[in-house]
């Protein structure tokens, strides 16, 4: 028993596995709570409004894997997200790929550039506001007409809210890990 623990620890490959194992984990945490919204009641009168429960886990990715790994998790989500549901390649697909993308590129910025300025909350309501923006984008170049930015207003103020509930919900899922450890 003691000699598997010397192995492990000094096989070069742990950590590779173990990141592994983490990403794929998240990944499919990601997909369960993406799923799990979908049977949830719409919170707003307004189309396409979201809790967004799964940027929970994208949160917790880009925290304790960095940048790289938390890139890997959204794509994870989002694709086989979208290949289990039906929607690849449709119009949810490419709204969350935006979306997606829009929010995570924001929360990483703010998080390894400006930490001291934001909690994971303000980051968390960041990446909501940016994960609309993204969505509106995208139905903009889709359809070819910017009137979908009136919806924004209305989009910004549901984004504090939902980022508040995601930004708490990945603050206390990280602090209820003890032994999580960041791994880039």
């Amino acid at each position: 028993m003691q000699e598997s623990k010397i192995v492990v620890a000094n096989n070069p490959y742990y950590d590779g596995v173990r990141r592994l194992a983490l990403i794929g984990l998240l990944a499919a945490m990601g997909i369960i709570l993406h799923f799990i919204e979908s049977l949830l009641p719409a919170i707003a009168p307004v189309p396409g409004a979201k809790l967004g429960l799964a940027n929970i886990i994208t949160l917790m990715a880009i925290v304790v894997l960095g940048i790289k790994g938390g890139g890997q998790v959204l794509f994870l989500r989002v694709f086989l997200g979208s290949l289990m549901a039906g929607t690849f390649l449709t119009l949810p697909f490419y709204l969350s790929l935006a979306g997606g993308i829009l929010a995570f590129i924001s929360m990483s910025i703010t998080l390894f550039w400006a930490k001291e300025k934001f909690s994971l909350v303000g980051v968390s309501i960041l990446g909501a506001l940016s994960h609309n923006i993204g969505q509106l984008l995208a139905v903009a170049v889709i359809i070819g007409n910017l009137g979908v930015f009136y919806y924004l207003p209305y989009l910004a103020l549901l984004a504090i809210p939902t980022g508040l509930l995601v930004g708490m919900g990945a603050r206390y899922s990280l602090n209820a890990l003890p032994g999580i450890r960041r791994i880039t």
